[in-house]
């Protein structure tokens, strides 16, 4: 029956299709981590009289568009680890520093954001099984960029960076992923073509 194969045309509608949701788990995390910034500034509404430092925290590429889909994919896996080892340490700290209720609502959404963000780590990393079972995974480095633990300000603006920093890499998977499904979803309609082409070219 049709859709039922498990040849290498199956295996690629999975992928796509798996590309499709990680895609949208991703524009879902990019809502969240922007709702979360939103409640931190609410909270701490000096930070937007602050010069913030610029440069990015993770930066496993600068040339992440250019680079082919594979590794890409790699290196996104990569970045989105950062993110989440960074979440973990804001959470850490805001429990340890600061006594954050994550009861509340900015507690809960860091809760979901973490939960649906190691959710998006495996669904990328199921994208990067090659055929023999196994993933070719770039390894994450380990980020120190400013984990402040002097005052509690640089504390604060730290964590304004590391929520930035999310909400970057959050928008930038959704259009890696949403890119990979695009070009996978056309895959097929190719091969058909060039079956179509080599038949022709039999007839003759």
């Amino acid at each position: 029956m049709a859709g039922t194969g498990t040849g290498a045309g199956g295996r690629r509608g999975s992928a796509g299709t798996g590309a499709g949701k990680a895609a949208a788990l991703a524009r879902l995390l990019h809502q969240d981590c922007s709702r979360l910034l939103d409640l931190y500034m609410e909270r701490e509404a000096f930070l937007s009289e602050v010069t913030v430092a610029q440069e990015r925290i993770v930066t496993p590429s600068p040339a992440l568009g250019r680079l082919p889909p594979s590794e890409q994919l790699r290196l996104l896996h990569s970045a989105l680890q950062q993110c989440l080892g960074l979440l973990q340490d804001v959470m850490a700290r805001e429990n340890e520093d600061f006594g954050v209720d994550d009861k509340g609502e900015y507690g809960r959404l860091q809760n979901t954001v973490k939960d649906r963000l190691e959710h998006l780590l495996g669904s990328t990393k199921l994208l990067l099984v090659s055929r023999d079972g196994t993933a070719a995974l770039t390894p994450a480095r380990e980020v120190t960029d400013g984990l402040e633990k002097g005052n509690s300000f640089s504390l604060k603006v730290w964590i304004y960076r590391v929520l930035q920093e999310l909400i970057h890499w959050m928008l930038t998977a959704w259009q890696t992923l949403q890119a990979l499904q695009s070009r996978r979803e056309k895959e097929p309609a190719r091969a058909a073509r060039r079956g179509r082409r080599g038949k022709d070219g039999l007839r003759k």
